[in-house]
């Protein structure tokens, strides 16, 4: 299954490969330069059907979970300053994406959308400090049950040059469903109340709408 955001690209890609084979296989004479433009076209189209991938996940939502929004690698686990919509400090887990990864954006939580803002910006690599105030970027806030208010945003990279951001304010959202997409490698950040427990280490990898990166804080008896 292939993500909406690809469709467009896998076909015009189909097709520019399609046309290359034909062209390698009719215009070109050196036997071991045609098996290479066709071979070559063929890894492009495969590295792009990979990129696209949307596998299914089904969840059943869980009021006390923060799942991960994305695939990829925890780079960040620290308390920070928050100045755009939260304006004080949070817990910020960054998850960073490369570009085998599937780029799917799901939602951590179940809620109320309550703030969804682009924001446009520079291309900075991604495990940048500064990419996630300096970078292209959305910021989405969730009203969630339990654990009140919620934040993620999208970052884009050197590579990721198109956000896509399905969040609308005041839409009734579901844990795992489809957020949004990433295109070309990035990272998430996601924002969350100090008083949650963060139920992952650094540098592990994580799965979307699989692995769970934070709980409610076990009340003392």
């Amino acid at each position: 299954m292939f993500h909406r955001e690809g469709q467009k690209i896998i076909i015009i890609t189909f097709f520019l490969v399609v046309a290359l084979i034909l062209a390698a296989q009719f215009y070109v004479e050196l036997e071991w330069l045609r098996l290479g433009i066709q071979i070559g076209g063929l890894v492009l189209l495969i590295l792009v059907l990979q990129f696209f991938r949307n596998p299914k996940r089904p969840v059943t939502p869980n009021f006390d979970e923060i799942l991960a929004p994305v695939d990829g690698k925890v780079v960040v686990i620290e308390e920070v300053d928050e100045p755009e919509y939260f304006k004080g400090k949070r817990k910020q887990v960054s998850i960073f994406m490369s570009p085998v990864n599937v780029h799917v954006t799901r939602y951590a939580a179940s809620g109320t959308v309550t703030y969804s803002q682009y924001h446009p910006g520079k291309y900075l690599v991604a495990w940048h400090p500064k990419s996630s105030t300096e970078n292209e970027r959305t910021t989405v806030v969730l009203h969630t049950p339990k654990f009140g208010e919620i934040g993620y945003r999208q970052i884009a990279g050197a590579l990721a040059r198109r956000i896509v951001n399905y969040a609308e304010e005041g839409e009734q959202v579901t844990q795992g469903q489809d957020a949004g997409f990433i295109k070309f490698g990035s990272r998430v950040d996601l924002l969350l109340p100090l008083d949650c427990d963060i139920t992952v280490k650094l540098n592990q990898k994580v799965v979307g709408a699989k692995t769970c990166i934070a709980s409610l804080r076990k009340q003392d008896d």
